[in-house]
């Protein structure tokens, strides 16, 4: 411990940005743990750093009495006056009492806790880095697979994607380059944890805002996405400007920008689709690619009944249901489906409902067309 070290401590905040005061502050508090060794206590015991010298010294802190029980804790009136004439009975004094070849006991502290507090300085650095990026979408580059879990460098340190956020059926090769979102960044004993999707739904927006400069500015807003991973996804789109078509600027000239993020996505299919404070309207963009006969909605029970062409009902609701399915997802409304035929055999919409629905909207004939579209 010596003026070296101190301008190493000076180099240290210059580079590293950790104070050099509470580099020393924090020695000084090891130095007192360590020195229980040689006074079997350190309640009394404080240690002094000289902030320009480095010089390192220990005192006791004693109580001034006129019979000492307790040499550790007290020194006798005769004693205190050899050391400073004007102490008296009762003061409490600062002895030294630096042991023997402290120097090197304090020097190996010393290199301890800087190499401690560096650590923790560089884990605070990344960790305020990343946790700007929090729900945020990053390429990341794949490294290894542990069990389940894929690890994936993401710059200075490596994200988990979970064996739940993988796509089903994605293969992840080393060295691979594909963007994740990011879900969460935590804190932990060994640094910073940072856990990454290829699932979330905001995976799509945040592909979006970063091809479609009219969504990054807000002219063009996402008003909602459905999803199943790897296969399709719907996002209903709207325009705050009246000139500017929000689904052409998604899907971009020749589908340039949707492209991009379907390559991204490894070829799942994404509908864009309008949409509409009109429940008949947005339901009915939300279909597609199928065409619709006429829609029904219940908007207190968020229920709609669809009719749909008799060529287009295994369209409407999809493989395995996926459309319908998605479709109710984005919209919030139950749909139940039937085609043409099925519908008049049924007596799906009776004309009660069909009169109850134009009287509820208030509409005129002339709208008739436009509300069953």
């Amino acid at each position: 411990m010596n003026a070296e070290f101190i301008e190493a401590l000076n180099q240290i905040e210059k580079e590293k940005g950790i104070s050099k005061d509470v580099l020393i502050d924090t020695i000084e508090i090891s130095l007192v743990t360590a020195c229980k060794n040689n006074f079997g206590t350190a309640q009394n015991i404080k240690v002094e750093i000289d902030r320009e010298k480095g010089d390192v010294a220990v005192y006791a802190e004693k109580e001034v009495v006129e019979e000492v029980e307790d040499a550790t804790l007290t020194i006798s009136v005769e004693d205190a006056k050899k050391l400073k004439p004007t102490y008296k009975l009762g003061d409490i004094i600062n002895v030294e009492v630096t042991p023997k070849n402290f120097g090197r006991i304090a020097a190996q502290k010393a290199k301890q806790v800087v190499v401690q507090k560096i650590r923790e300085a560089e884990r605070e650095v990344i960790f305020n880095q990343y946790i700007t990026k929090e729900k945020d979408v990053i390429t990341g580059i794949v490294q290894r697979q542990v069990r389940d879990n894929v690890i994936i460098n993401i710059g200075k340190i490596d994200a988990i994607l979970a064996d739940k956020e993988q796509v089903p059926g994605e293969k992840y090769y080393t060295n691979e380059r594909f963007k994740v979102y990011v879900l969460e960044v935590k804190e932990s004993t060994k640094g910073p944890k940072v856990y990454v999707s290829r699932t979330h739904p905001e995976l799509i927006k945040r592909l979006f805002e970063q091809e479609v400069p009219e969504v990054h500015d807000g002219i063009v807003d996402i008003k909602g996405i459905s999803r199943e991973a790897g296969s399709r996804t719907k996002i209903a789109v709207y325009s705050t400007n009246e000139d500017v078509d929000p689904v052409g600027s998604c899907v971009g000239h020749n589908g340039a920008r949707v492209s991009i993020i379907v390559n991204e996505l490894r070829g799942e299919k994404i509908d864009i689709i309008p949409w509409s404070e009109d429940p008949v309207a947005f339901i009915t963009a939300a279909l597609s690619p199928s065409k619709v006969v006429k829609v029904l909605v219940n908007e207190e029970e968020k229920s709609a009944k669809v009719i749909v062409p008799d060529y287009q009902l295994s369209l409407a609701i999809g493989k395995e249901g996926q459309n319908a399915r998605l479709a109710a997802k984005l919209t919030g409304y139950k749909i139940d489906i039937k085609s043409e035929t099925q519908a008049k055999q049924t007596n799906f919409i009776t004309e009660e409902e069909t009169l109850g629905a134009l009287l509820s909207r208030n509409t005129s004939e002339d709208d008739d067309d436009e509300l069953f579209s």
